[in-house]
């Protein structure tokens, strides 16, 4: 049997040590080996074996590295992933993937040039409730999807002192879970036609956007994402209404609090969710609801795939292009609001 890929994960913030660090490390074809950080102190308290650098650069040129994990701000997602494809690496980056379709586009360019696998992290695309709703579709349990809500709330008044928080770029709500809620969207539905929305400062010294409602237009649907840093319950996360039934779902995944916890993929209870969905829908003329049980969450399944698709034995689990598509609705949604207009793609 061959060695284990070797990674090196550039940022040690919250993506670097919540997701990627443990998920690579649970991820057998794969082995963390250095690790990139401002911080270095923090990834020896978690790793006391770990090769830590403090210039990116340093990690990029190491010969032995496969693989490249940028978890960094958002801005320097494109310079460091260009430079680790220029390298020879392959590369995962956190989402968003770039600050603009420009930038994306012209990694999927560099991408081809340096025959390297290119990816984004686009880990939602495997929690437990989107799996279920994805089946629901798939097996035409709702019939034809005429309506699509999808909401990912927080409850935060009080202003953090972060670059997601501030006024630089890429920082911002949209930027933050915009992402997850479009990826989501055009992995159910496809590109929209057009895109509107509406953005605003809604917290006391908030500096960036906190409340987005943005809504992607198709010829017979209506997908409507939300995201506010001002809700304390009482909305689902997924509200999906179709020709046969109506779907909805309550709570988040469960993965991103048992990655907080310092739980990993192997222990029992990961990946389940503990709060069912419902199906509503009339029978013999009779309103009904029944319970729709949640399949396991599943974020291992993305380096799984990754380190497939490296050796060749497997597609790409996100492929560049489509998270080009995503910064294309991003980027819409972004000029549509600030013009209060449609915007046709």
């Amino acid at each position: 049997m061959s060695s284990p890929l070797r990674v090196g994960l550039i940022g040690y913030g919250y993506a670097g040590k919540t997701f990627h660090a443990p998920l690579i490390n649970a991820t057998p074809d794969l082995s963390l080996v250095a690790v990139a950080s401002s911080r270095p102190a923090d990834v020896i308290a978690d790793w006391p074996e770990m090769a830590v650098k403090t210039d990116p650069a340093a990690l990029i040129t190491r010969p032995d590295i496969d693989l490249v994990v940028i978890a960094t701000p958002n801005d320097t997602h494109a310079p460091l992933a260009r430079a680790a494809l220029a390298a020879g690496k392959h590369v995962v980056v956190d989402k968003p993937f770039t600050l603009d379709v420009a930038e994306a586009e012209g990694l999927v360019d560099a991408a081809r040039e340096a025959d390297r696998l290119l990816s984004v992290f686009h880990n939602r695309r495997w929690d437990a409730d989107f799996l279920a709703l994805r089946r629901l579709i798939d097996d035409g349990v709702l019939g034809r999807v005429t309506e699509f809500q999808s909401r990912f709330d927080r409850y935060r008044p009080v202003v953090r002192r972060r670059w997601r928080e501030g006024d630089g770029p890429g920082a911002g709500l949209w930027f933050d879970l915009g992402p997850h809620l479009v990826d989501q969207a055009l992995a159910l539905f496809g590109m929209p036609t057009a895109v509107s929305a509406n953005m605003v400062v809604r917290r006391d010294g908030g500096m960036a956007v906190d409340d987005a409602l943005v809504v992607l237009h198709y010829p017979t649907l209506r997908a409507v994402l939300a995201a506010s840093m001002l809700v304390s319950g009482g909305t689902p996360r997924f509200l999906v209404h179709g020709t046969q039934a109506s779907f909805e779902k309550h709570g988040l995944d469960e993965q991103e609090n048992q990655l907080k916890a310092g739980l990993t993929p192997a222990d029992r209870n990961w990946g389940i969710d503990p709060l069912p969905g419902t199906l509503h829908r009339w029978v013999n003329d009779r309103p009904e609801s029944e319970s729709v049980p949640m399949p396991r969450g599943d974020y291992p399944a993305f380096y799984a795939a990754m380190a497939a698709a490296i050796r060749g034995h497997g597609p790409n689990p996100v492929p560049a292009q489509e998270a080009v598509a995503v910064m294309r609705v991003l980027e819409a949604a972004i000029l549509s609001a600030e013009h209060n207009e449609l915007i046709q793609l």
